[in-house]
């Protein structure tokens, strides 16, 4: 099973990094393949806690090749930042690897991305202001920079120089900021270049030929599937492919490569930013879960939004994804409620919908309708087989396989590395 991708099932946050950390010991590589440094993962190793923003959870297994493929956009500061202060924690951080074709966030996308963001006032999208939005941007309007720019100089200035001139005078006649000078973005850029450098590979030929070996080789998605630029909850989404297929666009490898495709998902459910969220929970049970879940941003430290499992959007990324298993996480989060809602369908105006309503109206005002599942009291946070859950939990775990869509091969009973319960092989 040489080839597996790890995506979140929901809108983000829900436990990818400790998936991935926990299948680092059985493969040799760990691509993160979309996104930027504005979602993070926590994984809890013994008593080490550790935030990842930018580089891939695989980081942290001795071993293990972690990649940053070249459908994530680069910010070099945060990413030598972060790679130091893993250096002073003792983690080998010389194996990884970056695409030369990934791009770069310049100093001016992340200005771009904080005013716009303002000036958009009650519209606002939600963004965490670190550029990746236009980042991506200009990537897709061919005017952004790649890392392998950064070893040209003529062909560095001459690109930035080109962006800078609709840039400037936006940031001028718009937005009433200073202009942007070619000079300064170039020296912020090149004074990282030489450090980079030796990480600097084409990793599509690198990945490709690991798999021809048969070695394993794990893909992670940043963000999740309701975040996606296609097939979230647009215009409130990420501006990459946080699915499946955004694997193969975003590191160089073939959909055929693909053996299997794993779901992380929470017990319940949770999203940061505006958009439509049809389970949220305004009121004391959406901030118990907040409190009890520790549910605050890992990199921007925002409160999450909490509402109940969400079976709807479970099947809509059961079959986006085309997943083969679910890692359900959080359940331990659960414990104490006497009555657990879950969400088997929407109703839109007098209309139950089973699946994802087409149009974005139609979810916006979509009402949850619930079924209740017998809660638990017992503490589950040392049960290492399903047996050793109480009954109460086994059924809601059951209940939910069944009506998600696709069966679920571990179950999260604490943030521990060692907290999982393991019902089938994520990669056999």
């Amino acid at each position: 099973m040489p080839a597996v991708v790890v995506v979140g099932a929901q809108w983000g946050d829900e436990g990818k990094g400790k998936a991935t950390d926990q299948l680092g010991s059985r493969v040799d590589y760990v691509v993160k393949f979309n996104g930027g440094n504005n979602a993070g993962h926590t994984v809890v190793i013994g008593d080490e806690k550790y935030a990842l923003h930018l580089l891939p959870s695989g980081i942290l297994s001795p071993g293990v090749t972690p990649v940053i493929g070249n459908g994530v956009v680069v910010d070099l500061q945060v990413l030598f930042s972060e790679l130091d202060h893993l250096e002073t924690r003792g983690v080998d951080v010389s194996r990884l690897l970056v695409s030369s074709s990934a791009h770069v966030i310049a100093p001016y996308n992340r200005t771009l991305d904080k005013v716009t963001e303002r000036f958009l006032g009650k519209r606002q999208i939600g963004t965490t202001g670190r550029g990746i939005g236009p980042t991506y941007a200009d990537k897709m309007n061919r005017v952004g920079i790649r890392v392998q720019d950064l070893y040209d100089e003529k062909i560095l200035r001459e690109k930035i120089e080109g962006a800078l001139e609709l840039k400037n005078q936006i940031l001028l006649k718009v937005y009433n900021r200073r202009a942007v000078t070619v000079d300064e973005t170039v020296d912020a850029l090149l004074a990282w270049s030489d450090r980079l450098k030796p990480m600097v590979a084409d990793t599509s030929l690198v990945l490709n030929g690991a798999l021809d070996r048969g070695e394993i080789v794990l893909f992670e998605a940043g963000q999740a599937t309701m975040l996606d630029v296609d097939h979230g909850t647009y215009p409130f989404v990420t501006s990459s492919s946080a699915t499946a297929a955004g694997a193969c666009t975003g590191s160089g490898i073939g959909p055929t490569r693909i053996d299997r495709v794993v779901g992380v998902i929470k017990a319940y459910t949770t999203r940061v930013g505006e958009g439509p969220f049809p389970t949220e929970l305004l009121d004391d049970m959406g901030e118990f879960l907040r409190k009890t879940g520790g549910e605050f941003g890992v990199t921007t430290g925002r409160s999450r939004r909490c509402g109940w499992y969400d079976a709807v959007i479970a099947r809509y990324s059961s079959r986006i994804n085309g997943l083969t298993d679910l890692v359900l996480t959080k359940l331990d989060v659960l414990t104490g409620l006497e009555k657990v809602p879950v969400c088997v369908a929407y109703d839109v105006d007098g209309v139950r919908y089973d699946e994802m309503p087409v149009d974005q109206s139609a979810f916006h005002h979509a009402v949850p309708i619930y079924e209740h599942l017998d809660g638990w009291w017992e503490d589950i946070s040392g049960a290492r087989t399903f047996e050793d859950l109480p009954v109460n939990a086994q059924r809601y775990v059951e209940h939910l396989e069944k009506i998600s869509g696709t069966r679920i091969s571990a179950v999260g009973v604490g943030p521990q590395r060692e907290a999982t319960i393991a019902r089938h092989d994520l990669l056999g």
